[in-house]
C-alpha cells in the first residue's frame, strides 16, 4: 500500500503567514513535514509571516520567507526554484492567497477589475503552472477560492468571478499532471471567521452570513472557521490524494451546487 503520509514532505504556501495559511503550514509541521516554503505578499504581513516562520522552526521544520506579487509570472519560478534549492524537493504546493473586493457592478472600476483578476486568477494560474513543473511524482495541489462560486448573490460580481476560472485549471492541470500521480484539487470556503472577511462587510451582513450556513449554529461565530479547512486541505494531500480535480464546497451548508 502507497504511503500518503506527509512525514518528511516539503511544502510551498502562498499566503502562509497568517490565517488559514499559517495554520495549514502548522499542522503540515505537526504532521512530519521538514520544509515549508511561506510566501507572503504585502509588508503589512511580514511580521505576522515571520512569527509563523519562527514558529515553524521551533517545532523542527526548515522553513523560509518568500515575498512576492504572485500575479508577477517570474516570482512564481523564483518561489518554487528557491524551495528546490533549499529542499531539493518540493511535494505539497497550496494557494491560500487572494483579494476580494464587494461592490456594486455599477461602481466596480477597471483598477478594481484588473487587481482582482491579477490576484485571483492570474497568480492561481501561474502558481498551479509552476507547481506542475516542479512538483515530486505523487505530489498534490490545493487552491482556495470561494463558495461564493455557488451563490446566487449581488455585489460580489468580480470576486467569484476572478475564482471562477480556477475551477478549469484545477480540471485542466488535474489531466495534465496525473500522468505523474500529482492530484490537483480546489477548496470553496463559505464565509470565514478573518480579518479578510470583515473589510468588507457592514454589520448586517456579517450577521446574516454569520446564520446562512445550515451548521451555522454549531460554528463559535456562524462562519467557516480556518480549523475547519485546515484539516481538509491536510486531507487531500495525504490519504485524500486520490481526489482530483474536484471544487470542494466546504462550507457548513452555506451554498451548494
Amino acid at each position: 500500500m502507497a504511503d500518503h503520509s506527509i512525514k518528511g514532505k516539503t511544502a510551498v504556501i502562498a499566503g502562509g503567514g497568517k490565517n488559514l495559511g499559517a495554520l495549514i503550514a502548522k499542522q503540515f509541521v505537526e504532521a512530519g513535514a521538514r520544509g515549508i516554503a511561506i510566501h507572503y505578499n504585502s509588508d503589512s504581513s511580514r511580521d505576522d509571516a515571520e512569527k509563523t516562520v519562527a514558529e515553524l522552526k521551533a517545532l523542527g521544520a526548515d522553513a523560509f520567507l518568500f515575498q512576492g506579487d504572485l500575479s508577477v509570472v517570474e516570482n512564481n519560478v523564483k518561489l518554487f526554484d528557491q524551495a528546490v534549492t533549499r529542499f531539493g524537493t518540493v511535494d505539497i504546493a497550496v494557494n491560500t492567497a487572494g483579494v476580494v473586493i464587494k461592490k456594486a457592478i455599477a461602481e466596480v472600476t477597471e483598477a478594481d477589475y484588473e487587481k482582482s483578476f491579477a490576484a485571483n486568477s492570474k497568480a492561481a494560474f501561474f502558481f498551479i503552472q509552476q507547481a506542475g513543473r516542479t512538483l515530486a511524482e505523487r505530489g498534490s495541489i490545493v487552491t482556495i477560492v470561494s463558495s461564493l462560486l455557488s451563490a446566487y448573490t449581488p455585489f460580489y460580481a468580480i470576486y467569484p468571478g476572478s475564482k471562477a476560472p480556477v475551477e478549469h485549471y484545477t480540471r485542466a492541470a488535474s489531466k495534465e499532471f496525473g500522468e505523474r500521480g500529482i492530484s490537483v484539487n480546489a477548496i470553496g470556503p463559505g464565509p470565514m471567521d478573518t480579518a479578510f472577511f470583515y473589510g468588507q462587510e457592514s454589520k448586517e451582513a456579517v450577521a446574516y452570513h454569520s446564520s446562512a450556513a445550515a451548521l451555522s449554529k454549531y460554528s463559535k461565530t456562524g462562519l467557516t472557521d480556518i480549523e475547519d479547512i485546515a484539516p481538509i486541505v491536510k486531507f487531500l494531500v495525504t490519504d485524500g490524494w486520490w481526489i482530483t480535480g474536484q471544487t470542494i464546497f466546504a462550507n457548513g451548508g452555506y451554498t451548494t451546487r
